[in-house]
Order: structure tokens, then C-alpha cells, then sequence
């Protein structure tokens, strides 16, 4: 395989062809905002929101009609190491889980109406570990990079993207690790909730993992590959098939946002249609956020997974854009304005 025909090249050729915000949709939000009968800023990131998804979906008058939660499902090599509290086939049961409508992300979509939809990425199937070798190759990283780009293909307006895996939380850490440096514990949390043990056999796997793949971690691709899963390259490629398709993102927590963290080191613009549904509980998810200049819109110290902090602030998104849609003027209403 020669450079020119890497699969890699593209993932490059789509990210250099992104689309930017449409300016003029998110003007004409503000400038009905201020006719709008309430002081001027007073629902704060609700007035910010409502800008966003013009911006984004290339409309004056931002709806959503459409919303989907998706979770793509994973297993993981490095989860035989014991760096999570449960065991593995907790991720075939939870994917049954869904299915009857039993989990936390079904009955917080059915309150908020939004769509659901579960992807199993090979679940019986673990990538490598990442101690010992490269979790994917190239071109099964890219060809599930595509698979989770056909989250969208039934149509969306918004979309929320979270996961489920025994392991990934180790798997997030290793890849910030790469990203941005620093010791395995700075980016090592509880995850699932393991004791001290457990955390002390995550941060080892986490720094084996690095040294095993030293020198070769200078690209972001380079990384996802080799110390992710297919959970998170199929969110990286959700991601960036809304981005295409100019459809608003709410990221979930810790995992989900490793595959922002991935495209955001490829482009920094890369994640300005995302915003953070949430803060989550594993440790070093507020720094992250931080890193990728995205302010959460919850915190509610959740750790679940599986999209419901995202799918919970799509709630609020939901919110920002009725009230914009909604709401009666000064003039409609008959309500004076402010110095009137």
C-alpha cells in the first residue's frame, strides 16, 4: 500500500472539506431574540444554544423534529486485564438490555421523545489489546469510522452520541494520554467504579499501552487505531458525518468525547458544530473539556455511559429552540419594552 492510497487519506480528504457555521442563519436568531418578551440575555446559554443550531443547521428558525441518541457498542481487548469492575459479557446483556427497553438512556429518550438507536460493533468480537498490539488496523479502523458515519442515514436534525463497553474508560485514557501527555494517572479514572486495585491495573495498562506504542503516537489517526476501539472510532466517524451534513452534535461523556479529542487534534475547528451535553464523574473528564473549549451544559456527576448525559441535554437543546421558535414578540404580546 503506497502513502498516496492509505486509508487514512480519506478521513484527511473529509475533515479538509468540512463546512463552516452559516453566519447569516445564527444573525437572524439574534436579531429575533431581541424582539423577544424577555430582558435581553436573560436565558443565557438557552440564547447561545439557539444561535448554535442555526448556525449549524443553515436556518433562521431552528427546529428540531428529529432527534436521535445513538450508542455504539464495543468490546475490548485491555478489558481482560481487570481494569474494569464487571465482566465482559456485561456488554452482550446490556445490548439485550436496550433492546427490551430496559436501560437508563430508553426511558430518559422515551420522556424527551427522542429517537434511539444502538449499533454493535463485532460485540462478541474484542479489538486487540492494546498492551500487546495495535487495536485495529488502518483499514479496519477507517471502514468503522464509515460504519458509524451511517448513524445519520435515516435522517436527523440533532444528534447525541454516547457508547457502551467494559474497558473503554481505559481505553479514553490512553488515547488522551497519547494526545496530550502526561502520566497514565492524570487521565486514569474509576470508570464502572473499580477499587484501588483496579485503578492501579488501569493506570499500568495505560502506561504499558503507551510504551508499547512510543514513537509511532504522532498521529491522531496513528492514535485512534492503535489505542482505541471501534466505539470510538465510530463516534469519530458519526462526528464527522453530521459535520458534512451540517447536523448540531451533543457529545456524551468521557469516551465519547476521546473521539472528538481525536478529530479536534486533526483540526481544531473540527468540533465547532459539538457542544458537551454533560461533565461526567470520571476525574479527568472537566480537563478535557477544558482542553477541547467546550463549557458543559450539565453536571450532574453521571458516569453511566451509554449517551444519557447527552441525551439529557438535548432536552435542554430542545428547550432553546422552542423558546426561540415559541415565544411571543413585544409587539405580539403587547408587552413594553425595557426603557419604553
Amino acid at each position: 500500500m503506497t502513502a498516496a492510497t492509505r486509508p487514512f487519506d480519506d478521513i484527511r480528504a473529509l475533515i479538509a472539506g468540512m463546512p463552516g457555521p452559516d453566519e447569516a442563519a445564527a444573525a437572524a436568531v439574534r436579531e429575533r431574540d431581541r424582539s423577544l418578551t424577555k430582558p435581553a440575555g436573560s436565558l443565557g446559554r438557552l440564547e447561545e444554544l439557539a444561535a448554535w443550531l442555526a448556525a449549524w443547521q443553515g436556518k433562521g428558525r431552528p427546529s428540531i423534529d428529529r432527534p436521535l441518541v445513538c450508542v455504539f457498542a464495543a468490546s475490548h481487548g485491555v478489558a481482560a486485564r481487570g481494569v474494569s469492575a464487571y465482566p465482559t459479557a456485561v456488554n452482550r446483556q446490556m445490548l439485550d438490555n436496550f433492546a427490551a427497553g430496559g436501560a437508563a438512556i430508553n426511558q430518559i429518550c422515551a420522556t424527551l421523545g427522542l429517537g434511539f438507536k444502538v449499533f454493535d460493533l463485532a460485540l462478541d468480537q474484542p479489538t486487540a489489546d492494546i498492551v500487546d498490539a495495535a487495536a485495529m488496523d488502518e483499514k479496519a479502523c477507517v471502514a468503522t469510522m464509515a460504519f458509524g458515519m451511517e448513524a445519520l442515514a435515516g435522517g436527523t436534525d440533532l444528534l447525541g452520541v454516547g457508547e457502551m463497553g467494559i474497558g473503554n474508560t481505559t481505553i479514553a485514557a490512553a488515547i488522551y494520554a497519547a494526545l496530550w501527555g502526561g502520566p497514565a494517572e492524570t487521565w486514569v479514572g474509576r470508570g464502572t467504579g473499580v477499587d484501588d486495585a483496579g485503578l492501579r491495573r488501569k493506570a499500568a495498562a495505560v502506561a504499558a499501552a503507551l510504551e508499547r506504542h512510543r514513537g509511532r503516537l504522532d498521529d491522531p489517526l496513528e492514535v485512534l487505531r492503535r489505542l482505541g476501539g471501534r466505539d470510538v472510532a465510530a463516534i469519530a466517524g458519526a462526528i464527522l458525518a453530521a459535520r458534512l451534513q451540517r447536523v448540531p452534535v451533543v457529545l456524551d461523556g468521557y469516551v465519547t468525547t476521546a473521539a472528538a479529542a481525536v478529530l479536534h487534534a486533526l483540526d481544531p475547528c473540527a468540533l465547532d458544530h459539538c457542544v458537551a451535553g454533560h461533565v461526567s464523574a470520571e476525574g479527568a473528564h472537566r480537563a478535557v473539556l477544558e482542553r477541547l473549549g467546550k463549557p458543559p451544559l450539565l453536571d450532574l456527576d453521571l458516569r453511566l455511559g451509554e449517551g444519557t448525559g447527552a441525551a439529557l441535554a438535548i432536552g435542554l437543546v430542545k428547550s432553546a429552540a422552542a423558546c426561540h421558535r415559541d415565544m411571543a414578540t413585544f409587539e405580539q404580546a403587547g408587552v413594553s419594552r425595557e426603557g419604553a
